[in-house]
């Protein structure tokens, strides 16, 4: 045996042995029962009304993402002894009304557990948001993120006194789906699909997933310039006939802003050896029952500037062409099945309810009368699956 070949075997029993002997790393954080209170929000001084996100960290292996907090009564405190209360919308979500609080005062969160804990955030100074001057959009193709959307965001403090911005979004669009069903079953037979029963045409929406900053603290004057804001990829439905995106635009203080530039780091911006480490995440909410009892967020105060745009389909590329996200294909049902005949198809297949199989259209074969109907699977027929069909009340054709 050559001793070429010798090393082979040896380096592939080295192999085999060090696979046989691997055992799976469960380290203890995965599996603690931590169980910390998740503050989001801003107390919002101007004129809107104020949204907090309550909720509780969770498992990395529970398999569960979202952990509501309910039941809990929540408020907000003056440095003058002036309490506003919020309601609760039993998803882990509080709101007040439209406060128009004095800019002049302090303000701070106060939220108690239905265990009886009270959490308190620091006394924080509403600060002055200035408004979004525009949101415009780029076409883009590049290496890094291929062909698509950058939408951007610019906006300036004229006083020079902001310096720190953090900014979220909701998008929608109107997309449609892949077949246009032109019939429906009542149970008993297939009939003519209604104007009311359409499932064509749909509107999609979601929210911003990132941290989004922006800070002037390093220029002369208090100006942000196209700041990016989301990267839409030439084949996501989004764009396929009609956008839109809402941007809301808070103003922080240094030392919010340095939480969510530490919370950026610390969620997305990991992954490889080259990246920062995690580091201690401290906010300005505490528990006054408890002080060892950590608390995930930063609360602040000031009005909330919010700028919204269309995009069209006309004004982007005609080559670019949405890309659907499902595969699907037509099948035929017949009346009477040309290889059984007593089979009737059609029956068996699209007239029980409710069904995972839709009609689209009828199938001609040689003939005027028609044969049976072409259909397809739900997810590509009924945009209802993703979407509403109900117009949002803001939006504009």
């Amino acid at each position: 045996m050559k001793m070429i070949d010798k090393y082979k075997i040896l380096l592939i029993v080295a192999v085999c042995f060090a696979i046989g002997c691997t055992k799976p790393y469960s380290p203890k954080v995965i599996a603690s029962a931590n169980n910390y209170l998740v503050v989001e929000g801003t107390i919002n001084t101007g004129g809107d009304s104020t949204m907090i996100k309550l909720s509780r960290t969770v498992n990395l292996n529970s398999g569960t993402t979202i952990n509501p907090v309910t039941n809990a009564t929540v408020a907000i405190q003056d440095d003058q002894n002036q309490s506003y209360s919020l309601q609760s919308l039993n998803n882990g979500y509080y709101t007040s009304p439209i406060l128009n609080l004095v800019n002049t005062r302090k303000y701070r969160l106060s939220v108690t557990t239905s265990d009886g804990k009270i959490y308190l955030s620091d006394y924080v100074t509403s600060i002055a948001n200035p408004p979004i001057d525009s949101i415009g959009f780029t076409v883009v193709n590049n290496k890094q993120d291929g062909a698509g959307l950058q939408i951007y965001l610019n906006t300036h403090d004229p006083n020079n006194n902001t310096h720190y911005y953090r900014w979220d979004y909701v998008e929608t669009w109107r997309f449609d789906a892949k077949y246009d069903s032109q019939y429906v079953s009542d149970g008993t037979q297939i009939v003519y699909r209604s104007t009311a029963q359409d499932i064509y045409a749909c509107y999609g929406n979601s929210i911003s997933n990132n941290i989004l900053l922006g800070s002037s603290a390093k220029l002369a004057q208090d100006v942000i310039s196209q700041a990016p804001i989301t990267f839409i990829p030439s084949t996501s439905e989004k764009i396929e006939q009609r956008y839109s995106i809402n941007i809301k635009q808070y103003a922080l203080s240094a030392g919010a802003y340095n939480y969510f530039a530490l919370l950026k780091q610390n969620t997305e911006d990991l992954g490889s050896i080259f990246d920062a480490q995690p580091a201690q995440l401290t906010g300005n909410i505490h528990c006054t029952t408890d002080t060892t009892l950590p608390v995930i967020g930063y609360i602040s105060a000031g009005s909330v500037q919010q700028k919204r745009i269309y995009v069209n389909a006309v004004q982007l590329p005609a080559a670019w062409i949405p890309t659907y996200p499902y595969d699907c294909q037509l099948d035929t049902a017949y009346f009477m099945n040309p290889h059984l005949p007593h089979d009737n198809q059609v029956q068996e297949y699209l007239v029980p309810v409710p069904n995972s199989s839709i009609p689209v259209s009828q199938l001609f074969i040689g003939g005027p009368a028609a044969v049976g109907y072409l259909y397809t699977d739900v997810d590509c027929a009924d945009c209802t699956v993703r979407g509403t069909v109900t117009p949002p009340s803001f939006w504009q054709n």
